[in-house]
Parts: C-alpha cells; sequence; structure tokens
C-alpha cells in the first residue's frame, strides 16, 4: 500500500512536501516523493489524502483508558476533591463496566491519531481493551498497600495478574508491565519492591510522582489532607497511621527508598521538582511523562519542560485520565501543552516541532520502543496517521508542523493505522468490536455513575 499526502512529517529529518510511504507487512518500506515511489511501485495500492499531513502515530505517554466512562461526569474541581470523587464513582462500577469504558477510551484513542497508549490499571481492562482494538500499549498493572503487612499479599496477586495478562495479548504490540501506587496511597517499600521485580522480569516501571502541591506537602511536610487520610481507590478515604514528615521532595523520597533501581523508569508528572530532582531523575534516566491538560484542570500547577528539555531527559506528553480531561486527544495536548510554557516561561518559547517530537519519538524513547515507532523510517512498524489540513483555518498551508500543532484537534484525523492495519477512517471503523454497542453500554453505565 502507497500512502500519500501533500506532507510527510517524518520527525527524524525535515517534513516534505508530495510525499508519500509504502507500507509492506507491517513496516514502513520506503518514503519519499509521490512519484519517484508511484515508478518504483506501479502495482501497489495508491491511497491519497490530499491536502494532509502523514505523520507517525501519536505515542500517548499516560493515560486511564478504563476511567473514560467518567468524562464530563466530576467537573470544576481542584485535584484532592477531584481524586475523592472519581473513587466514590468508581466504587460503582463491575467489571464489565471497566472494559467497556477501557474499550471506549481505546476507540477515542484511535479516532484521534494515537496508536500507543502507556495506561496504569488494576482491573486489567485497558489491558484487554487494546489486545482487542488493535493498539499498541505499554500496561503497567498498579500495586499498593498502606499496611506494609499487606505488602506481600499484593505483590503476589500484582504478579499473578501479571503473568495472566502477558499470556493474553500479543506480545510484539503489548508490553506488560507493573506501576507502584500513589505515595500517599502506599507503604515506601512497595518502591523498592517494585522495581527489583521489573529489574529481575526485564519490565517496564511507571510511578505517579510529584504531580500535586498536596502530594508535595504530604511528603515533605506532613501537611496536606493525605496526611490525615489516605486514598483506597475502591473506598475514597480511609484513616491512616499517623504521617511523620520527611523533610524530602516526592523524588527524593521515591529515590530513597529504591524506586529508581530498575532500568527502565516512567515517572508520571513530575510537575512539583526543583533542580536537584531533575538532576536525580537524569542520573538515574528516568523517563517523565508531562500531562498538561490535566494538570491546568485540576489546578496541579505547570511542569518544568524547559528544564527537562535541557536536561536531555526522555520526555514525551501524556492526556492523563478521561475522567479528568474529558478527551483522549493529543493534538489538544500538544497546543495546550505548548502554549502554557510559553506562558509561565516567557523568555523560553517552546516551539511547535519540539511539541510534535514529544508527542511521537519523544513517548517512544520514554517506553524505549523508539526502534520500532515514533517517526516514519524505513524498518519501523507502520504505525501512521493522516491529519487532515484542508480548512479554511489552516490553508494556505506554509508550516505542517505548526499547522498541525497549533490548528489541529483530534477531530481533524483521517486515517489511523497500527503495524500497517487500517484501524480508523473518518467515521468509519475496522476494528473487532460492535461500536455502536459499546457506545449503548456507555450511556447505561453513565446512567448508573451519575445516581
Amino acid at each position: 500500500m502507497l500512502l500519500c499526502a501533500q506532507y510527510i512529517l517524518p520527525i527524524t529529518s525535515e517534513p516534505f512536501q508530495d510525499g508519500a510511504v509504502l507500507v509492506r507487512d507491517g513496516l514502513i518500506r520506503d518514503i519519499g516523493k509521490v512519484d519517484m515511489l508511484k515508478l518504483r511501485y506501479p502495482e501497489e495500492d495508491v491511497v491519497d489524502f490530499g491536502l494532509a499531513a502523514l505523520m507517525p502515530g501519536l505515542v500517548d505517554l499516560h493515560t486511564h483508558l478504563e476511567n473514560s466512562v467518567m468524562r464530563g461526569i466530576v467537573h470544576d474541581v481542584p485535584y484532592t476533591t477531584w481524586v475523592v470523587s472519581v473513587a466514590e464513582k468508581a466504587a460503582k462500577m463491575d467489571v464489565g463496566d471497566w472494559y467497556d469504558s477501557a474499550i471506549l477510551g481505546g476507540l477515542d484513542a484511535l479516532s484521534s491519531g494515537i496508536t500507543c497508549v502507556a495506561d496504569i490499571t488494576v482491573t486489567g481492562a485497558a489491558c484487554t481493551a487494546t489486545q482487542k482494538l488493535g493498539l499498541r500499549s505499554v500496561i503497567y498493572r498498579e500495586v499498593g498497600a498502606m499496611d506494609k503487612r499487606r505488602i506481600d499479599y499484593a505483590m503476589r496477586m500484582a504478579e499473578n495478574d501479571i503473568m495472566h495478562w502477558r499470556e493474553e495479548v500479543d506480545a510484539d504490540r503489548i508490553t506488560i508491565g507493573m506501576a507502584p501506587a500513589a505515595i500517599y496511597t502506599c507503604h515506601p517499600s512497595v518502591f523498592g519492591r517494585v522495581a527489583e521485580f521489573t529489574e529481575r522480569e526485564k519490565m517496564p516501571m511507571a510511578m505517579h510522582l510529584a504531580g500535586s502541591r498536596e502530594e508535595y506537602s504530604f511528603t515533605k511536610y506532613g501537611s496536606s489532607p493525605f496526611s490525615v487520610h489516605g486514598m483506597d481507590t475502591k473506598r475514597g478515604y480511609v484513616e491512616i497511621p499517623p504521617w511523620l514528615p520527611t523533610g524530602a521532595s516526592p523524588v527524593r523520597y521515591a529515590l530513597n527508598w529504591g524506586a529508581f533501581e530498575t532500568s527502565n523508569m516512567l515517572a508520571i508528572h513530575c510537575v512539583h521538582v526543583d533542580e536537584d530532582d531533575v538532576k536525580k531523575l537524569k542520573e538515574y534516566d528516568v523517563a517523565v511523562a508531562v500531562c498538561p491538560r490535566c494538570n491546568a484542570q485540576l489546578g496541579m500547577g505547570v511542569a518544568p519542560v524547559n528544564e527537562f528539555l535541557r536536561a536531555d531527559l526522555r520526555l514525551g506528553l501524556g492526556t492523563d485520565s478521561p475522567a479528568a480531561t474529558d478527551s483522549t486527544d493529543m493534538l489538544a495536548e500538544m497546543r495546550l501543552g505548548m502554549l502554557v510554557q510559553r506562558a509561565v516561561n516567557v523568555s523560553e518559547f517552546l516551539d511547535s516541532s519540539t511539541m510534535l517530537e514529544m508527542a511521537t519519538l519523544g513517548g517512544a524513547r520514554a517506553l524505549r520502543l523508539d526502534d520500532k515507532i515514533g517517526s516514519l523510517d524505513v524498518g519501523k512498524r507502520a504505525d501512521i496517521i493522516a491529519v487532515d489540513l484542508s480548512s479554511s483555518h489552516q490553508t494556505p498551508t506554509t508550516d505542517p508542523v505548526s499547522a498541525v500543532v497549533n490548528t489541529c484537534s483530534g477531530t481533524d484525523v483521517l486515517m489511523t493505522m497500527v503495524d500497517g492495519r487500517l484501524l480508523y477512517e473518518k467515521n468509519k471503523w475496522h476494528v473487532d468490536v460492535e461500536v455502536a454497542k459499546n457506545i449503548a453500554r456507555v450511556i447505561e453505565i453513565r446512567g448508573k455513575l451519575r445516581l
């Protein structure tokens, strides 16, 4: 198949016009000018997207697909209130609800040009959903226990789930990992246990870290709502033993308890960090997922993206929970993330090409998948999207990268392909899911959650 468009955005090289990408057997086999490739491969089927950009699929470095059914249900509240409200809603959901919600999230992802997601889950719904939909994914099984006596049991349950999930999925497309629960829900010795397990099993590890002012105050000073009550994902706030202030930032607290003693570690948020924290993240080669829309929506703060870039961290973008942002839209994430950084760092102008790289190759590097995805290079997997640039606010297009980042949203995605398999065309699905049936189930679940 020969995919053609007005613009090709390879990411690892400069954009060019009137281009084409040859896809065979799930791989990118050639890339270049459309006239040359048509002459070289005259027997190939040609799909021409016209005034559009062909580019690598977007990598959503952090999400919770199973929360998709909660979009719009918990609105206009700060982080701690939101966490409690979402936990209360979650208690009303059963196994089937989680699966249908994750399917909805996966459909949202595909229709907005996301070809790879990194998802943290306890239920495993995201694992089943991405396998069913054909999405590429890294699925982290979350594990936590505030009571030290329950850690062995929690780890054993998580390990059993992981072994079961591994047997269910296409290992070439889906990677299974482990994630310790948030600092305020978890005994710190869990961090080292998870790091030890993931290193031994050669698995990726992820961790929510330094996301909110409340978490920072809880960890360092013992002076936030979390110092009196812990969070249980089933029951909301629960009483915990008295918390003693550590005097350390969340990053150094996690470091001191062995969280970074693994070779494939992803830290999510990293909003409340200082210069020494950034140095430690670099020293231990910890990748970072920043989630600008969620952080803004819940009043969590602004991650120091320019400092991360200067430190040359492996860095990408995540959409985070749809229950917070109400959509799974990486194009909107890029634009808002860039504008927020420009507003708060007026002397350091973040440009569109940097944001686009973070949303593609940057996310792939963070997951250590950049040998397979993240750019349009010969030999990589054919995870490719087409983005429409023909609208009146986009033409005439003089800079396709700027047009994608500054003017596009998920609704402009014309096509999404994973491993050379067409999964989504504008208003048309090619997935092994009854989309209408899923939407009907979602409406039913949302009715239950509103009670």
